[in-house]
């Protein structure tokens, strides 16, 4: 059974006029549910849930092609940093449109009379001109991460372009009804953070990271550094030395000859392998490379953003209201601690927590709420019951009989068998 609670009013500011927002609600519309499959009629969109109302399951999980606006919102995060060269503006809108890096490859394939060619196209690969240093960091990866199209890699990598990178945390249209001030915020923290933490990873050879700096020359994984005019008095043989690298995220040794992600934010005595390069909270690869600095962590834009702001747990977004409150260890704004079933608001109201989703009473005992066997009725959320493996009854005298003498087993020893309970093996064996 969910945890039951009551909701505690919190007090109530002024109303401000709300800036008319859009959520792309046609955006999908109709698109199949790969994780439901037939059970769901096709995604449409919640008005201001950032899910299907049809399944419940988000827009990531759904057949929809987004290619495009996935485009544009990374377009959108880069605009106005120094990563401008990764993107490019449509000469109808003006709108930045993100330059991913797509590469294809071709292999002969020999055959008894003739050579094929076999294509495999990468939906986005590393911006370095050298293709067989790409190919190496691709090759690096888990296979079912590597963005091939129409594999399973393409579509993790669609996933955590949708999850990592909300286009709620960085557009206020994408929001549901933000205030003025509001938006005004929520601006000064996109701005704030994309001047502050905003990175794009960069692989190299890790030798080639040993000049980094003026004058000095970076150890990565260590903390050492030595000035050139030093290096000069030191014992010719040393050249010789093999210098040691080391990932930063599982400190194990790094080959010369492997490629490695560097974060310019992070410094470049510090260093990844390709496959290490994840968020420090999720723990996913962080998509494209697009990665976010703060105390020596790397974060996806997801849990950077929840490391500064509460979230609210009902439309996903960032809350930039000094008013929301606080229920089941989650952070709400006040309009959307709502019934996850039927959006009522549930102020003042008793609520059932179903899967870390708050539901009212009603809908529970509607839709979630066990049924008795004894009485075959919905067991209330707030009346005792006696549960045993997936069976359920109402802790009382009328339900929780013997299914043979009806004697009253509250306290006492019984047998179960398939869904009866019985006082004695007498009984069981009259039944049987």
């Amino acid at each position: 059974m969910g945890r039951t609670g009551r909701w505690a009013p919190a007090s109530s500011g002024v109303p401000e006029l709300r800036a008319q927002m859009g959520l792309g609600h046609e955006q999908g519309f109709g698109a199949p549910c790969l994780k439901c499959k037939e059970k769901c009629e096709g995604f449409e969109l919640h008005f201001w849930r950032k899910i299907c109302r049809n399944c419940k399951c988000g827009q990531e999980e759904h057949d929809v092609l987004l290619s495009n606006e996935e485009d544009r919102k990374v377009g959108k995060l880069f605009e106005d940093t120094k990563y401008t060269t990764l993107i490019a503006k449509l000469k109808s809108d003006g709108i930045p449109m993100y330059k991913r890096n797509v590469m294809i490859l071709t292999n002969p394939v020999a055959a008894k009379k003739n050579i094929s060619i076999n294509t495999v196209t990468y939906e986005w690969a590393p911006p370095v001109q050298n293709q067989a240093l790409a190919r190496q960091y691709m090759q690096m990866l888990p296979k079912e991460k590597q963005p091939v199209a129409g594999s399973e890699g393409a579509q993790y990598r669609k996933k955590q372009l949708a999850k990592q990178l909300p286009a709620h945390d960085q557009d206020p249209s994408k929001c549901h009804e933000l205030s003025p001030k509001e938006v005004k915020e929520m601006e000064q923290f996109v701005k704030k953070y994309k001047s502050e933490a905003l990175g794009v990873g960069d692989v190299k050879l890790p030798r080639e990271m040993n000049a980094q700096g003026p004058n000095r020359m970076c150890i990565p994984g260590g903390d050492r550094s030595t000035t050139s005019a030093v290096g000069a008095m030191e014992d010719k043989s040393a050249e010789h030395k093999t210098t040691q690298y080391s990932c930063y995220c599982c400190k194990l040794s790094m080959k010369e000859g492997d490629p490695a992600i560097y974060a310019e934010r992070a410094g470049y005595d510090k260093l990844w392998h390709p496959a290490c390069f994840v968020c420090s909270t999720c723990h996913e690869l962080l998509v494209d490379m697009i990665y976010f600095w703060k105390n020596d962590k790397l974060y996806c834009g997801r849990h950077y953003c929840d490391s500064e702001k509460p979230r609210c747990a009902g439309c996903d977004e960032l809350i930039f209201s000094n008013e929301y409150t606080q229920a089941e260890n989650q952070n709400w704004h006040l309009k959307h601690f709502c019934c996850f079933d039927c959006d009522n608001i549930l102020a003042g109201e008793i609520y059932v927590m179903v899967n870390d989703k708050p539901v009212c009473k009603p809908c529970y005992v509607k839709n979630h709420a066990v049924v008795c066997q004894g009485c075959h009725n919905a067991i209330d959320p707030e009346v005792q019951r006696v549960t045993y493996n997936n069976f359920s009854w109402h802790a009382s005298t009328e339900c929780f009989l013997c299914s043979c003498c009806s004697k009253c087993l509250i306290g006492q020893k019984f047998m179960p068998v398939e869904g009866m309970v019985f006082c004695s093996v007498e009984c069981k064996k009259m039944m049987s």
